[in-house]
């Protein structure tokens, strides 16, 4: 329950903010400590839907944090409400009659939706927010029109311009989401809405990102190119190629622009090293691994190509997916993976990394990125990250080092290799590592 009376309870828009000197740290992977936050109005929905849709939540093995926002006292909200929000992965505010009314919930949609457009380094959204209009009219709370009007007419009276006006520019971003409109799912029933709900959750979780090296050194440049290129906000098919020299880094950037992006599909699929999963494996798993990805599903029952072909072109073509095919060389057959566009949903997006341009030519790509070779100065950056485990080499080393990166030609994985390999040695390796590369890249590179 809301304990400030009065005009002006707060001095000043800070204090009536979330205070704290800084926002939580970004987790790392695997550091999330709650998949689901509920962010809701106790007294409309606690005792009822709230409470089913929580411990529904949590049978399915879901953790999930929800908030008693009515037993909070003054106006700061602490640091542990803060850290909940900033450490999950999926953010529910469940919007009622009168979610409005209440200046905690606004509070917590305002730092939900801050804590949505941060972006880790490689441009990765931090947490994913699917809001649910609890018997309300979605535009109601756009627009901030019939209820929601008159809770902000009572807030005029208490609280300052500046975070009204924040509260409702949260209001209105949150509620051009994808969510779930109660009364149009369901038939209106509660309980089934609520399985609908747990299930569209599950599956968002089994959507995870990639594990990325954390000593990433210029990749954003790449990363904001290719996503000029792919226009994710536009809803035709688009096929789009990397390519490039072993080692310049190709899977990297792959696998950078799939972690910011891949929230906004239907379903994912990222196949690595598929040039090796085919030499191995053939290409009716490399089919087979496609559909399992996508459809969640444990065993497509796929036996030949044809029938792969099949169900890729039944089961995928009114699903908005995002497939990475990494490593793709011409013995691999990309008609029958993904053969037409017409096989996969609109707003789909494949990408293609390889060295051999022809193949982008002979597939018709819409698309193609070519990413040059490191720089100077971002080739020693990443070599100190992994010869000394910092941005910058010893003042002793430096000398050394940048003959060692120029020997590389700008190649990352060369950079990776032979950093990692002088790791930790004495100098005498160091000189005789320099002698080598002048005549013959190291081995591992090579």
């Amino acid at each position: 329950m809301d304990t400030a009376k009065g005009k002006n309870v707060a001095s000043s828009s800070a204090t009536q903010r979330w205070e704290s000197s800084s926002s939580p740290s970004l987790p790392s992977s695997g550091s999330w400590d709650y998949e689901v936050f509920l962010s809701f109005r106790g007294e409309d929905t606690r005792k009822h839907f709230t409470d089913h849709l929580y411990n529904a939540l949590l049978d399915s093995g879901i953790r999930t944090f929800r908030d008693n926002e009515e037993i909070r006292i003054g106006e700061k909200i602490d640091q542990e409400l803060r850290s909940a929000i900033h450490r999950s992965k999926i953010a529910i505010p469940i919007f009622s009659e009168n979610y409005s009314s209440s200046k905690w919930c606004l509070r917590e949609l305002v730092e939900i939706v801050e804590c949505m457009k941060q972006e880790d380094q490689v441009g990765k959204t931090h947490i994913k927010v699917m809001p649910i209009f609890y018997h309300v009219d979605p535009s109601h709370i756009r627009e901030q029109t019939g209820s929601y009007e008159k809770a902000f007419q009572e807030h005029e009276k208490e609280f300052d311009q500046e975070e009204i006006q924040g509260w409702k520019k949260a209001l209105s971003e949150v509620a051009e989401l994808k969510g779930w409109d109660l009364e149009n799912i369901a038939d209106g029933h509660d309980g089934k809405s609520i399985k609908l709900i747990v299930k569209e959750v599950w599956n968002e979780l089994r959507k995870s990102p990639l594990t990325t090296s954390d000593n990433l050194v210029g990749i954003n440049s790449h990363v904001e190119k290719i996503m000029k290129l792919l226009s994710i906000g536009s809803n035709d098919i688009q096929i789009m190629g990397i390519h490039g020299l072993g080692g310049i880094g190709k899977t990297t950037i792959a696998r950078c622009i799939y972690n910011k992006v891949y929230h906004h599909f239907e379903g994912c699929c990222f196949i690595a090293n598929a040039c090796e999963t085919f030499q191995q494996r053939g290409l009716v798993h490399l089919q087979s691994q496609l559909v399992i990805n996508i459809l969640n599903v444990e065993n497509p029952d796929i036996f030949s190509v044809d029938q792969g072909i099949d169900m890729i072109r039944q089961r995928l073509s009114n699903k908005k997916v995002l497939i990475v095919l990494d490593d793709v060389d011409q013995n691999i057959d990309l008609n029958a993976i993904i053969g037409k566009r017409d096989w996969f949903g609109l707003g789909s997006r494949i990408i293609i990394t390889t060295r051999d341009k022809h193949i982008l030519d002979v597939h018709v790509v819409d698309e193609t990125y070519k990413p040059n070779e490191m720089d100077l100065d971002h080739s020693l950056q990443l070599f100190s990250k992994h010869a000394f485990k910092m941005d910058r080499p010893l003042k002793h080393y430096l000398n050394i080092s940048k003959e060692i990166v120029k020997t590389t030609g700008g190649l990352p994985l060369a950079l990776m290799v032979i950093g990692s390999f002088l790791f930790g040695k004495e100098e005498s390796t160091w000189e005789d590592t320099m002698k080598k590369l002048r005549y013959i890249p190291h081995e591992d590179v090579q």
